[in-house]
């Protein structure tokens, strides 16, 4: 399996962990396999609680203006990200995280309105950085380790003031790296750990030893620490991408986020093949306040390959 395979994986595994887990969010654990308990049968991506059948949510929509932006950018412009951040708030999308939304409607410019939010709040380690993070993840895994980690940090900090919400989603960032190069991410994490700022590493070590399970979270699974420990925990106990993700969802709660960070790392790991056309053929992505557009599965395909091998010079 080549880098691209993999890379594929990531940004269509995301999407569709995303697209199946959002009828469920908020549901209680085991919802998912209690519906579907014979995977050969198929329907899986069943649609409701407002989302169409494949529809993917907020997750991936702005993990794609992210994937655009480094492209059309030629790398990483914050004010850009930022201001297709904001059009895309401004245009009523289906969700929207209450944090997010704060700060991309609160008035200042792009280096300071997550700072403000998080100064007047002190709550602002949700995973919504973490969830967009598969395209970014993509793009800079080329680079060394702590390029691709800064970057991740810089990219949450455009909505999220905490800096734990930067660390998680830099670890993810690492994982990737590493799962794109063929090697083991989970065998990794000690070294990305390692690089975690030390205000946070402890914690982070914490849910991320390969002891910890789900059940054992001390935060809803919206929070950064138990969402990215949920996703690795769920490509560490199977062997499957299909497998994690369902495992992913039935851990209840913030369904479309878990399954959508579960979804990126196990496709990288597992690649685009393993990933059930049952799953990607109803895929689709509304883009609202960008023309309307909807990306399907071969434009989630493209933008993955660019991604993957961005121009230089």
């Amino acid at each position: 399996m080549n880098r691209t395979q993999r890379a594929v994986g990531a940004v269509v595994g995301s999407a569709v962990g995303d697209a199946l887990g959002a009828p469920f969010e908020f549901g209680p654990a085991g919802a998912f396999s209690a519906r579907f308990p014979d995977s050969d049968r198929g329907g899986e991506m069943c649609g409701g609680g407002g989302w169409e059948v494949g529809e993917a949510t907020d997750d991936t929509q702005m993990a794609v203006h992210v994937g655009e932006s480094l492209l059309e950018r030629g790398g990483l412009d914050l004010p850009d990200i930022f201001a297709r951040f904001q059009r895309w708030a401004a245009s009523d999308p289906k969700d929207i995280g209450l944090q997010t939304e704060d700060v991309l409607t609160n008035g200042k410019p792009w280096d300071l309105a997550a700072a403000a939010h998080f100064a007047g709040n002190r709550r602002a380690a949700g995973n919504g950085a973490l969830m967009r993070a598969a395209t970014s993840g993509v793009y800079f895994a080329c680079q060394e380790q702590s390029a691709t980690m800064d970057a991740a940090r810089r990219i949450s900090a455009l909505t999220h003031g905490d800096p734990a919400a930067w660390e998680g989603t830099a670890i993810f960032h690492d994982l990737l790296r590493v799962a794109l190069a063929g090697a083991d991410p989970v065998a990794a994490l000690p070294d990305a750990l390692a690089q975690v700022h030390t205000d946070h590493r402890g914690r982070y070590a914490a849910v991320l030893t390969p002891y910890w399970h789900p059940d054992q979270a001390t935060e809803f699974n919206g929070a950064v620490w138990p969402c990215l420990a949920s996703a690795v925990w769920a490509v560490r106990t199977t062997s499957s991408y299909e497998d994690a993700v369902r495992a992913a969802i039935d851990l209840g709660g913030d369904t479309d986020t878990v399954a959508a960070v579960t979804g990126g790392l196990a496709g990288a790991i597992h690649g685009f093949d393993a990933i059930p056309t049952r799953w990607t053929e109803p895929l689709h992505v509304p883009l609202p306040g960008a023309s309307d557009r909807v990306l399907r599965l071969p434009d989630l395909i493209d933008l993955a390959q660019h991604l993957a091998d961005p121009p230089t010079g």
